[in-house]
């Protein structure tokens, strides 16, 4: 099954904060007590080097906060970015929540 993807924008040096809502295929927020999760973005689809998002969920209403700090957002070249969040089991087996599509804006901020 495929998994949903997320179009979020960053602005460069600003801080990010967002809430999303994680579901079962019958629309149900998917609980995630038991579970971690984890997210991180790249500037390509096949680059070694990723940047983690800082995740905190609301196990029972199925919500993964993702934030990035304006020091993260800050030294981003402006353009497109690609991700994924994660969940991980007692089992330790991992599940892909959703993808994200990322683009950030060039900084509007004085410097």
């Amino acid at each position: 099954m495929a998994v949903p993807v997320v179009n979020i924008i960053f602005e460069q040096g600003a801080d990010y904060n967002d809430v999303f809502t994680v579901t079962n295929p019958d629309g149900t927020p998917l609980d995630l007590t038991s579970y971690s999760v984890f997210a991180s973005f790249k500037k390509y689809p096949g680059s070694p080097t990723s940047t983690p998002f800082v995740v905190g969920i609301v196990t029972s209403a199925g919500q993964v906060v993702l934030s990035v700090a304006n020091t993260i957002t800050s030294p981003l070249a402006p353009g497109r970015y690609y991700g994924s969040a994660f969940s991980q089991g007692v089992d330790n087996k991992r599940k892909k929540l959703f993808d994200l599509s990322i683009i950030v804006n060039p900084s509007a901020l004085p410097e």
